[in-house]
């Protein structure tokens, strides 16, 4: 096999539903043996799905992964393109068995699919053997996830599978597993290419444009159709990122490079459940318009444990919001800042808050502006409350004195929203391999 494409159709969780068909069109356009994958968890999207499963057995999946395949299955069954994606979240059979519904409904054969299971570790978390960085967790568990490699996505596809569904796995091996099939991959230093390949496409149009546009600074044609990632790789490591036909966006040796540096601790050593990454070497080319080719990722043995990401509960987080414009606006604004801190003064032992005036210094974690930094008196501006607590019932009161603000604060106060929500907090804890059993298992 001279060369393989891997695709990516989706980045996170709620990502577009139109850009997958165009990078299907274009791996097929192609002509050469492809994946397409999809990448759909961050760190809390699991404990969402087993909350989600707790009020509905047969919930746990990406909420929108049928309008998100709908588009592409039978292009993809139809030619020959394995479907890869964490879709299943918390309830992979759940996914698997929608998916087989959804190609039922399209008057499709019924795709072959396996589930990657395994990831769920919350009975292996209190073995004394586990290690936690940050401290063992205090309140009730939620959710407990090892991110797995790609050794289960490449045997679900030596098993035939036209779309494998798994939990939890560390984004990479999305790219990799199918890639390990394809060449057989096994040393160290192609293992690593690999994981690079994942790397670089597991969050969609980062790498084409996508969360790097800065109008006048970095440039990036058509935004608002922007094409997502194409992966092409030979079977000595060497890839070349692309993006689907007809789309804007842009892929150059600027964008690939800052999506190879996200979330890297180590450049020369990105821990991953498959390998050591080492990208100290890497070289990053413009070969041509939209094609920017990648070379010299090493390899070395992969760490003794796997990474968990344990969710527990995290108490109430109460918001409120509400807007003040016209002449005068800021001493507006702030005096309703000013009011609810003394209104809400007594509940400091059970709430902790924040306040901030949109548009001032909100997002640089400062609360200057909202004390009385420099800034045009007259506008616009939105007060916001964040209240966190233990306790339901102080979260509530905490967003209803925004609420107050309507009749009971500083004139021409409008807009006021709130929201009390449960909050998910995170924890890392790395596991002995020994307590990580995944399992791959046919459907349909």
């Amino acid at each position: 096999m001279a060369r393989f494409l891997v695709g990516n159709g989706a980045g996170f969780s709620g990502d577009r539903l139109d850009a997958a068909l165009p990078v299907v069109r274009t791996l097929i356009a192609r002509g050469c043996p492809a994946a397409m994958t999809f990448e759909t968890l961050a760190e809390r999207t699991l404990a969402l799905g087993v909350l989600a499963r707790r009020s509905r057995e047969e919930a746990g999946f990406e909420p929108m992964l049928l309008p998100l395949l709908r588009p592409v299955l039978g292009l993809c069954l139809s030619h020959r393109i394995p479907i890869i994606g964490n879709f299943g979240a918390a309830n992979p059979r759940g996914a698997a068995a929608a998916i087989l519904r959804l190609a039922e409904s399209l008057g499709l054969a019924t795709p072959r699919i396996a589930v990657v299971e395994g990831d769920d570790v919350r009975g292996a978390i209190d073995d004394p053997a586990v290690i936690w960085p940050e401290g063992r967790p205090a309140a009730p568990v939620i959710a407990a996830n090892a991110y797995l490699g790609a050794g289960p996505i490449a045997e679900a596809l030596a098993l035939g599978a036209d779309i494998v569904v798994t939990g939890r796995v560390a984004d990479p091996a999305l790219a990799l597993g199918p890639l390990i099939h394809a060449f057989g991959w096994s040393a160290p230093d192609e293992l690593a290419a690999g994981t690079l390949v994942g790397h670089l496409l597991e969050c969609g149009a980062q790498v084409t444009g996508g969360y790097f546009a800065d109008p006048g600074v970095k440039d990036v044609p058509d935004v608002d159709r922007l094409g997502f990632p194409i992966a092409e790789v030979e079977p000595g490591g060497a890839i070349v990122i692309t993006k689907a036909d007809h789309t804007g966006g842009l892929v150059d040796r600027r964008t690939v490079t800052e999506q190879l540096l996200y979330e890297i601790h180590d450049p020369a050593a990105y821990l991953a459940p498959d390998v050591t990454l080492d990208i100290t070497g890497v070289t990053v080319e413009e070969i041509g318009r939209d094609r920017v080719r990648i070379a010299g990722a090493r390899g070395r043995p992969p760490p003794d444990t796997l990474k968990a990401t344990v969710s527990i509960e995290g108490g109430f987080l109460g918001e409120g919001e509400i807007s003040y414009a016209g002449p005068n606006a800021l001493a507006r604004a702030r005096l309703a800042a000013e009011t609810l801190r003394a209104r809400l003064a007594a509940s400091a032992g059970t709430v902790r808050l924040r306040i901030d005036i949109l548009g001032l210094q909100a997002s640089f974690d400062s609360d200057e502006g909202a004390r009385g930094g420099a800034a045009n008196p007259d506008g616009e501006f939105r007060v916001r409350l964040a209240a966190a607590s233990a306790d339901r019932e102080a979260a509530e009161a905490a967003a209803r004195e925004v609420l107050h603000l309507y009749c009971c604060g500083p004139a021409g106060g409008g807009g006021v929203r709130t929201a009390v929500t449960p909050r998910v907090a995170t924890l890392s804890a790395l596991l002995p391999r020994r307590l990580v059993s995944p399992r791959v298992s046919l459907v349909g």
